[in-house]
């Protein structure tokens, strides 16, 4: 049976595609500067500063556990990220930008928003649109974390 139009599973095709063309123009982007959508998405996680277990990473990333520590090897080669033990659970690793990964995480990010400027009509624009997908998120995970984990010490 086919679905009605407006129905609830109209909207994934528009926010699939989006995100695919968003990824293929922020990765155009970033390809330059020798980093992948994938890495960006670990810095801009990062870039809160309080550093994330690395299974919070990979799930914020959508990466699996595998694929994750070869990106996060390859972001510590180039000295953007580096590893810690959790100080609350000695047992799990956190990752943490480097003072280099927090200056080329500004930099990329100045990049990234001059170049989807003209996509999103405004700051006020795109923030709204930011919440909006934030909330549809909270409303498909609601056991998702809201709150960010304890900063390092």
């Amino acid at each position: 049976m086919a679905e009605l139009p407006g129905a609830s599973a109209d909207l994934l095709r528009p926010l699939t595609r989006a995100e695919r063309l968003l990824s293929r123009r922020i990765g155009a982007v970033l390809a330059p500067e020798g980093l992948t959508v994938e890495a960006w998405r670990v810095l801009c996680l990062l870039a809160d500063g309080l550093g994330h277990p690395m299974t919070e990473v990979a799930a914020e990333a959508c990466l699996p556990p595998g694929t994750l520590t070869k990106l996060v090897d390859q972001l510590v080669d180039r000295n953007l990220v580096f590893r810690r033990v959790d100080p609350y659970d000695r047992r799990r690793i956190r990752a943490c930008l480097t003072v280099r990964g927090r200056r080329e995480h500004d930099r990329l990010e100045a990049m990234v928003r001059a170049d989807l400027a003209e996509l999103t009509g405004g700051a006020g624009e795109e923030e709204a649109l930011t919440r909006r997908l934030a909330d549809l998120v909270t409303r498909l995970d609601p056991d998702r974390p809201r709150q960010p984990t304890p900063a390092l010490r």
